[in-house]
C-alpha cells in the first residue's frame, strides 16, 4: 500500500514539475524561442485555438521569430492576438506571414522576468507540497484503520519526504537554470 502511495505520489509530482518547464518557457529569454508564442490563444472562428496549431513557427535570426500562417486569412487575427498578450512585442505584417523582432531585454526587463520566474516556481512547489500533504494523509488513514502498523507509518513517512525533497531540488534547478537564461545578455 505504502508503495502504490508512494509511486502515485512520484507521477502526481512529475507532472507538476511538467506543468512548471511548459510554464517556463513561455517566459521570454534573451533568444527567440518559438516556445514563446506557441500556446497564445489566437480566436480562430469564435474559438480560442493555440498558435501552434494555426501556423508554422521558426527562428530565422537569434532575435527573432517567423510566424506563418497554414491559412493566409488569419494573418490579421494572429497579429491581433500577440498585441493583446503580454508579450510586448509588436508583429510585423507583410500579408503572407508575422516577423516578431525581440529587442534586448534591458536589465529592469530581466529583474522583472526573475521575480515572475520565482512566483511561478513557489507555485510549483506549493503544488508539490499540496501533494506530499494529501499522500501523508491518506497513509495516516491506512494507519488508522490499522490496514499498515506503526512502523509502515513511519517508513512511508521517511519515504514520502524524500520524494518531495527530491523533487524540490528538481524545482530549484530548473528555477536556476531558467535564471541563467534571462540574465544571459
Amino acid at each position: 500500500m505504502i508503495k502504490d502511495i508512494l509511486k502515485e505520489t512520484e507521477t502526481r509530482m512529475q507532472s507538476a514539475i511538467t506543468n512548471l518547464e511548459e510554464d517556463l518557457t513561455g517566459i521570454r529569454t534573451g533568444r527567440a524561442n518559438p516556445a514563446l508564442v506557441e500556446r497564445l490563444p489566437v480566436d480562430y472562428f469564435g474559438v480560442p485555438t493555440p498558435l501552434i496549431q494555426l501556423a508554422t513557427i521558426s527562428v530565422p535570426e537569434p532575435r527573432s521569430l517567423l510566424i506563418r500562417p497554414f491559412d493566409p486569412t488569419t494573418v490579421k487575427t494572429i497579429e491581433k492576438a500577440i498585441l493583446a498578450s503580454d508579450l510586448g512585442l509588436t508583429p510585423g505584417n507583410d500579408g503572407k506571414s508575422i516577423r516578431l523582432n525581440l529587442p534586448p531585454l534591458t536589465e529592469e526587463r530581466r529583474r522583472d522576468l526573475v521575480k515572475l520566474v520565482n512566483g511561478r516556481l513557489e507555485d510549483a512547489r506549493i503544488a508539490i507540497r499540496n501533494i506530499r500533504r494529501d499522500q501523508h494523509a491518506d497513509i495516516r488513514d491506512f494507519e488508522h484503520e490499522k490496514m499498515i502498523s506503526k512502523d509502515d507509518l513511519e517508513r512511508g513517512e521517511e519515504e514520502l519526504q524524500k520524494v518531495t525533497d527530491r523533487f524540490i531540488e528538481t524545482i530549484r534547478k530548473i528555477g536556476q537554470t531558467k535564471e541563467q537564461e534571462i540574465m544571459e545578455v
